[in-house]
C-alpha cells in the first residue's frame, strides 16, 4: 500500500478532471470536454491575451491604494543597517555556520536529490532531527523545506474533514491556509483569548479538534497565553498546535523556545512547529512533538511526502547554528534586551510602538502611503526596516516592523532610532506610546 493510503485527504481527480486509467492513455490527465487543438493556436489572438487580462485591473487597484509591492534583490554584503530580516540572532553570516553549510554542500551535493521517503533524507537531516528534538524538549521532530509546508502538514494531518480546528485571528497565513486546506470546520477566534477558545470548544463537543495559534504574533511581536489555551484544550481533549517560529531561539531557557518556556515542551497533546530560517539564520521547518503523531506525519502529511527535501546545506547550517546556540545561551537574552531598549527609546520619543515580547517590535504609522514612505525614507539614510500593510495586517493597521539582532550594538540602537525619529511622517509622532499589544484592533 502507498504511503499516502492513510492521508485523511480525497485524493481523487479534480471535478472535469478524469482519473487516469482505463480509456486515457497512461500518464496523460485528459481534461473533460476539451477542444480538438489542446494548443489553442487556432484561437483568437486577442482571446488569447485577454485571458490574464483582469490582472491589469488588479495591478491598477492596488496601486491606488498604494499597495503595490515590488522585490528588490539585494547585495551580498551591504552598508544598510538591517532591521527587516528575521535574522534574530545575526548568525546568517556567522563563519562558523556558513563554512557548515558550504562543507554539507561540497559533501551531499547542492540538492538532496529528492523527496525524504526516496533519496532526500540525509544523515544531517536526521542529525538535526535528533537534535531539534532534544534541545527543544520533544520527543521527536521532522523537518521540512520551510516553516509554511511544516505548517500545512501538522493541520492537514492531523484533521479530519468532520473535525473542528480552533484558530486564532493573529495566525500567520501558513495557518490560514492550512486551515482551508485541512477541509474541517475552521472557527477564528478574537486574538489571544482562551476563554473564547474554550467557548467554542465546549459548543461542538464529541469532535476531533486542533487549537493553533503562533507562539509570537509576527505583526506586533507580543506572546500568545499558551498555558490558557493548554488548559481549554485539556478541558476539551483538543490537541494544541504551536507556531513557535518567532519564539524559538528567543524565547525560553537559552532560546528553547515560547513553548518550553511555557511549560508545555514534551506534552503528549501538544505539537510545534518551527522556522529554521530565522534564529538559526538557514533555511527550512520543522515539526515536534509526541514520536507517535511525528511517525503519523510522516506516512500522511503530503507536504512531506511530496516534497523535495531540504537541501544538505540548509540542514548542515541549521545544524552548526543549532550547536552554536547551545553553546551560547547569552543570545536569546541579548535580542531580548535589544527589542525592550528600542521599544523604550522610540516611545520615549512620542512614537507609537507595541512592547514586544520576544524579538520584534512594531511601530505604527498614520496609514499605508506614510508607511511605505517612512520606510523607504529610512532606507536612503542607511537603514533597512520592514512595513507592514493591509492585507497583510488583520487589523487594517499600518506599521513598521523591526528586527531587534542580538548581534546589535548600542551605537547601532541609537542610530536606528535617530533615523526613524527623524523621518517619522506627521501623525506619527506625539500619538502616544501603545505599551502593549492588547492596544491593537483585533478582528
Amino acid at each position: 500500500m502507498p504511503p499516502y493510503a492513510e492521508d485523511p485527504q480525497d485524493v481523487s481527480a479534480p471535478k472535469g478532471v478524469a482519473e487516469r486509467g482505463g480509456d486515457a492513455d497512461p500518464g496523460e490527465t485528459t481534461v473533460l470536454g476539451e477542444a480538438a487543438d489542446p494548443s489553442g493556436r487556432g484561437a483568437d489572438p486577442e482571446a488569447r491575451r485577454e485571458a490574464f487580462g483582469w490582472t491589469e485591473d488588479a495591478a491598477l487597484r492596488r496601486a491606488e491604494a498604494g499597495l503595490v509591492r515590488t522585490l528588490r534583490p539585494r547585495a551580498a554584503t551591504s552598508d544598510l543597517l538591517d532591521l527587516a530580516s528575521n535574522d534574530y540572532l545575526g548568525l546568517t553570516h556567522r563563519a562558523e555556520i556558513t563554512e557548515a553549510a558550504a562543507e554539507a554542500a561540497r559533501r551531499w551535493g547542492a540538492g538532496s536529490t529528492g523527496s525524504r521517503l526516496v533519496t532526500g533524507t540525509t544523515r544531517l537531516h536526521t542529525r538535526l532531527e535528533h537534535e531539534l528534538a532534544e534541545f527543544c524538549g520533544f520527543e521527536a521532530a521532522l523537518v521540512f523545506s520551510s516553516g509554511y509546508t511544516a505548517n500545512l502538514a501538522v493541520l492537514t494531518a492531523l484533521s479530519a474533514r468532520d473535525g473542528l480546528i480552533v484558530s486564532d485571528a493573529g495566525n500567520h497565513a501558513s495557518i490560514v491556509d492550512g486551515c482551508r486546506l485541512s477541509r474541517a470546520e475552521t472557527a477564528v477566534v478574537p486574538h489571544a483569548e482562551p476563554a473564547a477558545v474554550a467557548k467554542t470548544l465546549a459548543a461542538r463537543p464529541g469532535r476531533r479538534a486542533l487549537v493553533v495559534s503562533d507562539s509570537v504574533f509576527s505583526v506586533d511581536g507580543d506572546k500568545a497565553p499558551l498555558a490558557g489555551l493548554a488548559a481549554a484544550c485539556r478541558e476539551h481533549a483538543a490537541g494544541l498546535v504551536v507556531d513557535d517560529a518567532h519564539g524559538f531561539g528567543v524565547l525560553g531557557d537559552g532560546g528553547r523556545g515560547a513553548v518550553h518556556e511555557a511549560g508545555l515542551a514534551g506534552d503528549p497533546d501538544v505539537v510545534a512547529t518551527l522556522t529554521l530560517s530565522k534564529s538559526l539564520g538557514s533555511q527550512g521547518g520543522a515539526v515536534l512533538g509526541p514520536a507517535r503523531v511525528i511517525e503519523h506525519l510522516v506516512n500522511a502529511a503530503r507536504t512531506f511526502i511530496f516534497d523535495t527535501g531540504l537541501a544538505p546545506a540548509a540542514a548542515g547550517g541549521a545544524l552548526a547554528s543549532l550547536r552554536l546556540i547551545a553553546a551560547e545561551p547569552a543570545l536569546a537574552a541579548r535580542a531580548r534586551t535589544v527589542a525592550s531598549t528600542l521599544h523604550r527609546l522610540l516611545t520615549d520619543a512620542g512614537l507609537a510602538a507595541v512592547r514586544p515580547d520576544a524579538a520584534v517590535v512594531s511601530v505604527r504609522a498614520p496609514g499605508p502611503s506614510e508607511a511605505l514612505r517612512w520606510a523607504a525614507d529610512c532606507r536612503e539614510l542607511g537603514l533597512g526596516v520592514g512595513c507592514f500593510r493591509p492585507p497583510s495586517v488583520p487589523d487594517g493597521v499600518s506599521r513598521l516592523r523591526l528586527t531587534a539582532r542580538a548581534d546589535l550594538t548600542d551605537a547601532e540602537i541609537e542610530r536606528a532610532v535617530a533615523t526613524i525619529v527623524r523621518t517619522a511622517p506627521a501623525g506619527a509622532v506625539g500619538t502616544g506610546a501603545s505599551t502593549t499589544a492588547a492596544a491593537r484592533t483585533t478582528v
